[in-house]
């Protein structure tokens, strides 16, 4: 897993609430269990048309957006059924953050063990964010996880935040479960040679 120590990008609004799981990889997708290959089937159903065709009212299909690395939107974001797949399908599309007021617990969890940090900010600095990506189109925000701040260049936004030692360690150090396991590999191999 990639290191997340601190995210400069283009952040694009998805001003909405419950943003479930299943708008953001549609179940139809699910069939493989690699991580990669689901970026283009990000918000499938809003991205693209009936006939296959890009939806450009769609705010991933609009100039600065498509390349966002930090995705901002509303309450209880990543609800709906329990998939891995969600977080992997943002990762796979480049993005690495997602800020909202609240997310779903499974989803929460899933974006951590995949490399995405849900960021948890209260619901005006939301807004303020959202407003201002609205007016300014290819609004850029750093998210530094290790000073546990949001910032834009004008510093007009700058929000503190507070993340979970244990998951802010993992992410600023890459590991996901079998990376921390693997911390752990001489006491592992010890174990297991004594075990003959």
């Amino acid at each position: 897993m990639e290191p997340f120590v601190s995210l400069s990008g283009v952040v694009a609004h998805l001003d909405q609430v419950n943003v479930d799981t299943d708008m953001i990889i549609p179940a139809v997708y699910l069939k493989s269990i690699e991580r990669t290959g689901f970026g283009p089937h990000l918000f499938d159903r809003y991205r693209y048309r009936e006939d296959g065709s890009e939806n450009p009212d769609f705010i991933l299909n609009q100039g600065p957006y498509r390349n966002s690395k930090i995705l901002v939107s509303g309450p209880n974001f990543g609800c709906g059924s329990s998939r891995e797949h969600a977080p992997w399908a943002l990762e796979d599309f480049g993005v690495r953050c997602v800020i909202a007021p609240s997310f779903a617990d499974i989803f929460y969890n899933n974006c951590f063990k995949n490399g995405v940090l849900p960021l948890i900010l209260p619901e005006p600095a939301v807004r303020q964010i959202i407003d201002k990506s609205k007016n300014n189109p290819g609004l850029e925000l750093t998210v530094d996880l290790e000073a546990q701040q949001v910032r834009d260049s004008d510093e007009e936004i700058v929000v503190d935040f507070q993340v979970d030692e244990f998951r802010r360690y993992c992410l600023l150090n890459g590991l996901d479960d079998i990376g921390l396991t693997l911390q752990h590999e001489d006491a592992i191999s010890t174990f297991e040679a004594r075990q003959g």
